[in-house]
């Protein structure tokens, strides 16, 4: 079973950056962040796959990129030109899915707490 710990989140303004790591226990098919603000459904915003390839929510796409480091068993999440919009709760998560980019949360079957990153002026 994957274990996964997120970190890095914090409080920014607009047009800063932040980076967040997600400690896992091992790498599986389809790794990806997902953000929930308040009051809303929870989104995917980013997703890799084993081959590497990666895809974004329009709403990030040009400013958000995911990576993953191996050796160290971190994912990341390099946020950068914040907006007050991407304040949320944000989440890794792992499964055993084939389509890794689908964006479907069936695809996802472990999850992490979260960690909140809040940009406003």
């Amino acid at each position: 079973q994957a274990q996964l710990v997120e970190s890095g989140g914090g409080s920014v303004q607009p047009g800063e950056s932040l980076r967040l790591a997600c400690k896992y226990s091992y790498r599986a098919n389809c790794m990806g962040w997902f953000r929930q603000a308040p009051g809303n459904e929870r989104e995917q915003v980013a997703g890799i796959d084993t081959d590497g390839t990666t895809a974004y929510a329009v709403a990030v796409k040009g400013r958000f990129t995911i990576s993953l480091d191996n050796a160290k068993k971190i994912l990341y999440l390099q946020m950068n030109s914040l907006k007050p919009e991407d304040s949320a709760l944000y989440s890794c998560a792992a499964g055993d899915g084939i389509y890794c980019l689908s964006f479907s949360d069936d695809e996802y079957s472990y999850w992490g707490q979260g960690t909140r990153v809040i940009v406003s002026s």
